[in-house]
């Protein structure tokens, strides 16, 4: 860590804070101060003991922390603030004795106990050590929550531009195929492909949307593939339950649909189908998806990868989003491809 940097940290961005919690510390021992001297030299003592203490920590959180504890040198990093306690404690004494001077008794008292000045520098500059391992600590969660919040909103991102366009410009060739047919089927059409983008480009840009809007979603989907693929390929939607005002990250279920689609209704596969099928629990929502599958194709890796985001992508959001909350099973026969996800609602 450059010292520069961290000294140019705590002077300019930090520096009230330290100001005002050394003022407050400096008072704080001033009125806990047991001793029947004179306010003054209460005042001069206290002042003296403050200074110290300051030295002792900026030098800690300044120099050796960033010199050897950052750098997992901790035996280092003792005999460092060991030793400089050692040149601390002399130069305190020395105050405290001409500070103290007229009081032949306390001074000798002070010369005594030198070994207790010692303790208490030793234990100030662990106390900052802690303090500033904890606050590093805090400032670093806080810095991958961030970090992992904007990783979501990027890959979510991505998810929205990698959803199928052949999806939609097929659909559309459909629908232009219907309009001049002029077939009853076009509005529904139009319409189920119309609330389809208005969810993807606007209501799917919150953090959680309602499970009720997603598993719309997810039904337009199936009722246009079902348009698009005629009575060619058997398609099977079952909904068990009711959404129950709970909500759920956006476009979570959709790599798997798309999956599902682009492989279980392959031309090389004479019966092709997919079967979905979700079940609504109150604090929890099941997809089993089971397709067909082509000869071609062997890994499930390879078949998420080439239609969604990815299985990867998959676990990732479902890890940072659901954590120890949600169960993923995959399954590879020869003929069928299955995919279980349970995700339960905080």
């Amino acid at each position: 860590m450059d010292f520069k940097h961290v000294k140019e940290d705590i002077l300019q961005t930090k520096g009230f804070f330290h100001f005002s919690f050394w003022v407050m510390f400096y008072f704080f021992m001033v009125l806990i101060d047991p001793s029947s001297y004179p306010t003054l030299y209460i005042l001069v003592d206290k002042l003296v003991d403050v200074s110290f203490f300051v030295l002792i920590v900026y030098i800690n959180i300044l120099f050796l922390i960033p010199r050897f504890l950052q750098k997992k040198n901790l035996l280092a990093y003792l005999l460092s603030l060991i030793l400089l306690v050692l040149l601390v404690t002399p130069i305190l004494t020395l105050a405290y004795v001409i500070l103290y001077r007229e009081d032949g008794v306390y001074v000798a008292d002070i010369l005594g106990n030198k070994s207790m000045i010692f303790l208490r520098c030793l234990l100030v500059g662990l106390t900052s050590t802690g303090w500033k391992v904890t606050s590093d600590w805090l400032v670093l969660q806080g810095e991958k929550r961030e970090l992992e919040s904007q990783n979501l909103q990027s890959e979510l991102k991505f998810l929205k531009s990698q959803i199928n366009p052949h999806f939609f410009f097929n659909t559309l060739n459909n629908l232009y195929a219907l309009t001049l047919k002029k077939s009853d089927l076009a509005p529904e059409i139009v319409l189920r492909l119309s609330e389809m983008m208005r969810y993807m480009l606007y209501e799917s840009n919150e953090k959680e949307v309602s499970l009720e809007k997603e598993i719309k979603y997810v039904m337009n989907y199936i009722e246009l593939e079902k348009l698009r693929q005629g009575s060619n390929f058997e398609i099977n939607f079952m909904l068990d339950g009711s959404p129950a005002g709970q909500k759920i990250a956006p476009l979570m279920f959709i790599p798997f649909l798309e999956n599902s689609f682009k492989h279980g209704l392959d031309a090389q596969i004479k019966r092709g189908y997919v079967n979905i099928k979700m079940l609504l629990q109150e604090k929890s929502v099941q997809l089993d998806i089971e397709n067909s599958k082509p000869p071609s194709l062997i890994t499930p890796q390879k078949a998420l990868k080439s239609g969604g985001i990815g299985l990867e992508n998959v676990k990732r959001r479902l890890k940072l989003l659901y954590p120890n909350r949600h169960q993923l099973q995959i399954t590879d026969n020869p003929t069928s491809y299955k995919v279980s996800l349970n995700i339960e609602f905080a």
